[in-house]
């Protein structure tokens, strides 16, 4: 199963003036697809005002993440401006709900 499109799966934006919002992202779970279908449709109303990442399960750059913050796979997990780790909840979350999470 491909990566979905308009999602960066490395680490880099989250700290640096924006929150982010990291996606656990599973190939092998039906829920990792209806999820980045979800942040999509929330991408049309947030913009550019939040950065959409993955933490791909099984790649070092995912791996680290979710080591790193004790996550599990379908997990999103929201990080202040300043990287700092501020939420946590696991899928699906709708559109809706990823908008007034982030805001």
């Amino acid at each position: 199963m491909m990566m979905p499109k308009g999602f960066k799966a490395t680490h880099e934006q989250i700290g640096t003036g924006k929150p982010a919002l990291v996606f656990v992202y599973d190939p092998n779970l039906a829920v990792s697809h209806t999820q980045t279908e979800q942040m999509n449709e929330a991408r049309v109303h947030l913009g550019e005002n939040v950065h959409l990442l993955l933490a791909r399960v099984g790649t070092p750059e995912g791996e680290q993440l979710i080591a790193t913050h004790r996550a599990g796979p379908a997990e999103l997990l929201l990080f202040d401006s300043s990287g700092s780790l501020i939420k946590r909840q696991f899928a699906v979350k709708g559109a809706n709900e990823i908008i007034h999470w982030v805001q």
